[in-house]
């Protein structure tokens, strides 16, 4: 099947970034699950490499890339393992506010490092009481001189204890009303007093993604770290949602592409009672169904990648691929668990991995049920 998006350059992006995976990946996965962390130094390596922030412009040392490199990492590093999420979230989530809303101070302050790995970025937006309903956030940031004081707490944020540094939603304006209308995004770096990293959570999958709490008491931000205008932190959110969705979704479809790979794999090999596991009826007929499903995903979340790099507001869609896909990668984790029998259970088979870790995909980036709401919304319910 042809993308229409991609073009040669996209295939020697991909070719060479799976080569490096293969090379400098693949053989650690094991011990960065147990370390709950994707190291530093790898970070550094896929920054020498130009597979950082590939969209950046050239002048802080990117590629000036279109979205289409953006795709193939994604797919790429979800080969590897689901757990390199961070990778994508800082390429594609983060830095894209910095590159959107920050000055050119703030761009040159940060987008080198970004690019090269000395600057591992985070968003922080959930906390304890607060996941999906970013409106009722209780971080505040007062105002003091030339400061703003953060005091809250985040949890579930990806990149958390790595962080060098965390774009921040938080109330400005705690009395605003409508109560987004307070809310603006500060950047936070690591080192600054009253800004403490919790525990690194301990996740049923994705054990690769550092993940962590971060506590601010009384930090003192510097004003000239406000992102984009104060009041305006909920706007930008929603401006850059489709595209994170629209990740969680491309994500996904290729969690659900590899599992079918491997489990026809599997079956052809296996066998029970005198014949492969393939040859059972039940076995063509479950992965006929897979197939057509993710092929039916793929060519609509193509064709949103397409109507996204032509900036045109799928809201709607993204919503639809974002809950369709990833029930789907559930789904198919399940199926393919099934087909593996008692060895689909066993951490060294890649189905049992795949299941623990693509289970989150349709809680992060706004649960499932948001984006049906939003969904009934846009249609006038």
């Amino acid at each position: 099947m042809t993308r229409p998006f991609l073009k040669q350059e996209h295939d020697i992006f991909r070719e060479s970034l799976r080569k490096f995976l293969q090379r400098e990946a693949a053989p650690n996965i094991d011990e960065w699950e147990a370390n709950k962390e994707v190291p530093r130094s790898f970070w550094k390596k896929l920054g020498k490499e130009g597979f950082l922030c590939p969209q950046v412009e050239e002048k802080y040392g990117g590629l000036d890339a279109d979205f289409g490199f953006a795709v193939v990492a994604s797919e790429e590093f979800d080969r590897v393992n689901v757990g390199l999420i961070g990778i994508g979230l800082h390429n594609d989530i983060s830095m894209p506010y910095i590159e959107s809303y920050a000055t050119d101070e703030q761009k040159n302050r940060w987008l080198p490092g970004a690019v090269s790995g000395d600057i591992i970025s985070a968003i922080a937006m959930t906390e304890p009481n607060t996941g999906s309903d970013l409106a009722n956030i209780q971080t505040t940031a007062i105002l003091d001189g030339d400061h703003y004081v953060l005091n809250g707490e985040k949890t579930f944020i990806t990149n958390g204890h790595l962080a060098d540094i965390v774009i921040v939603v938080a109330k400005t304006d705690p009395k605003a009303q409508p109560a987004h209308r307070g809310i603006s995004l500060l950047v936070v770096e690591a080192d600054t007093p009253g800004f403490t990293k919790g525990k690194k959570l301990q996740k049923v999958g994705q054990h690769a993604s550092d993940t962590a709490e971060l506590i601010f008491q009384d930090a003192r931000i510097p004003k000239k770290n406000l992102l984009g205008e104060e009041g305006k932190g909920f706007y930008y959110l929603m401006e850059k949602l489709q595209q994170e969705r629209l990740m969680v979704a491309i994500q996904s479809l290729a969690s659900a592409e590899l599992m079918v790979e491997e489990t026809i794999r599997y079956v052809k090999e296996r066998t029970a009672f005198g014949q492969r596991i393939a040859d059972f009826q039940n076995t063509q007929f479950k992965l006929a169904e897979m197939k057509t499903e993710i092929k039916i995903g793929r060519t609509f979340v193509d064709q949103l990648i397409v109507d996204h790099m032509n900036q045109k507001d799928i809201v709607t869609e993204v919503s639809m691929a974002k809950w369709w896909v990833t029930d789907l990668a559930k789904k198919v984790s399940t199926e393919c668990m099934q087909l593996h029998g008692g060895f689909g259970y066993m951490e060294e088979y890649e189905i049992a991995r795949r299941f623990r870790d693509v289970a989150v995909s349709s809680i992060y980036a706004g649960s499932n049920e948001i984006m049906k709401t939003i969904i009934a919304k846009n249609i006038g319910l």
